[in-house]
């Protein structure tokens, strides 16, 4: 299911909202601008290897690679292709920078356009009406609390993994959980198999969430290239979050009603 748009005003314009996917947006043509990595390298032995000025080296030096994040430094051999250049592996590049810098700068690095789009399309048709309800103050630590957490937890379950998380997926998936608990009846416009349906915003987002689940439990170590895990520890922040943050905010104001002339 993919969702379209929803039936939700908002009173505010969402400036946090579209200035996420601004950035996101950005760093992935930053990313753009690299070139593509040569052929032959990638995941060898369950290392995984990228030159360090291609566009799978800015992933490597950002992104969440669970064996560090968990085990700090580990010695690992540079790979040799047959012309003779040496590759280094993803996690020594990832060490240029602190290691749980990357649970944020991990959240803003994606793997391609249909990546990219997938995740901002999401946080637009649902991300506006969160920051309405939380404000501007608050929205933005709570969609960073969502994304660490998604980190952590797809860390955990892979600890051993030396491939980087990217993506701003498990911050978007708090942000769903939060939509789920504030909006339970708005309508969402839905496309399932192609054909766009008016759903309840509690049903899209309960049978995205046990599609993740389903996926992420019938996951093996080191997965599908999907984390799965993230989403789902993404949506657990954001329903643990969503009402803290709330506290001290004053009442959703309802909806203005349509005008009607005689």
């Amino acid at each position: 299911m993919l969702p379209l748009l929803d039936e939700n005003p908002t009173q505010r314009f969402p400036i946090l909202t579209v200035l996420l996917i601004v950035l996101n947006v950005a760093v992935f043509v930053f990313q753009l601008q690299r070139p593509e990595g040569p052929s032959g390298v990638g995941a060898q032995n369950g290392v995984y290897y990228a030159a360090a000025n291609s566009q799978q080296g800015l992933a490597c030096s950002y992104g969440l690679i669970p064996d560090r994040l968990l085990h700090g430094h580990r010695q690992v051999e540079p790979a040799q292709l047959p012309d003779g250049r040496v590759i280094p592996a993803c996690e020594e590049l990832n060490e240029r920078h602190p290691r749980y810098l990357a649970l944020l700068t991990s959240l803003f690095v994606h793997g391609g356009w249909l990546h990219l789009l997938g995740n901002m399309l999401f946080l637009w048709v649902f991300g506006n009406n969160v920051e309405d309800r939380l404000g501007r103050v608050r929205f933005l630590p709570f969609y960073v609390l969502c994304g660490i957490a998604a980190g952590l937890v797809q860390s955990l379950v892979t600890s051993s993994d030396s491939t980087p998380l990217i993506g701003a997926s498990g911050a978007i998936s708090g942000i769903l959980a939060a939509y789920l608990v504030l909006y339970p009846r708005a309508r969402v416009w839905t496309l399932v198999f192609f054909i766009p349906l008016r759903l309840a915003a509690w049903f899209v987002i309960i049978a995205w969430f046990l599609f993740q689940f389903l996926y992420a439990a019938g996951q093996s170590q080191g997965g599908s290239g999907v984390a799965y895990w993230a989403h789902v520890g993404g949506f657990l922040a954001g329903l643990a979050l969503i009402r803290p943050f709330l506290m001290g905010r004053p009442p959703s104001r309802p909806p203005p009603r349509p005008v009607t002339i005689p």
